[in-house]
């Protein structure tokens, strides 16, 4: 797969930065990054790579062949910033006292989540979305009710989060 994005040297000269990013800088990047992609040589199947990792950030390129909720999670502490290269996804906030916000991004698009947001993104099938964390990611914390409380249980940062099927039933008010 290497061959379908530019040389690690390349991304790793355009993230270069003495600090990490404010979450919409790590949008810009991923924009940028993602101008460089050669999406027609991409697998169709599941692929989540890293581009590049250093000292400040780390970018993942996701490929999502099948719909995919990440259910609610955080990036501890890491802000993150997504460039919608195909497809469409769901960002939305996990919301106290008020009504569900979720937004909904496609190709061309890019949003931010601070390091101390908690989200889920939703990707619908087909969709292709560059994502970089700063600092780089050392754990996701995942949400979900267990006996009528909230709970938080950590993970690592290079699995996949899972879906929060009982929260979303409280968020509907089920």
């Amino acid at each position: 797969m290497a061959d379908r994005f530019p040389a690690g040297e390349t991304l790793a000269a355009l993230a270069a930065s003495s600090q990490p990013f404010r979450p919409d800088e790590c949008a810009a990047l991923a924009r940028r990054v993602a101008g460089l992609i050669d999406t027609a040589a991409l697998p169709r199947t599941g692929t989540s790579a890293a581009l590049w990792q250093d000292e400040h950030s780390v970018a993942w390129l996701n490929v999502m062949p099948e719909r995919r909720d990440t259910g609610y999670h955080d990036h501890d502490g890491s802000a993150v910033g997504v460039y919608v290269i195909e497809g469409s996804v769901t960002n939305e906030g996990l919301p106290v006292g008020g009504p569900r916000r979720a937004h909904r991004y496609g190709p061309g698009d890019s949003f931010s989540v601070p390091g101390t947001g908690i989200h889920r993104m939703d990707h619908d099938a087909g969709a292709i979305t560059v994502h970089v964390y700063s600092p780089p990611l050392r754990a996701i914390g995942y949400y979900e009710v267990a006996d009528g409380l909230l709970q938080r249980t950590p993970g690592p940062p290079d699995e996949g989060s899972p879906e929060s099927p009982r929260l979303l039933e409280t968020l509907r008010g089920r």
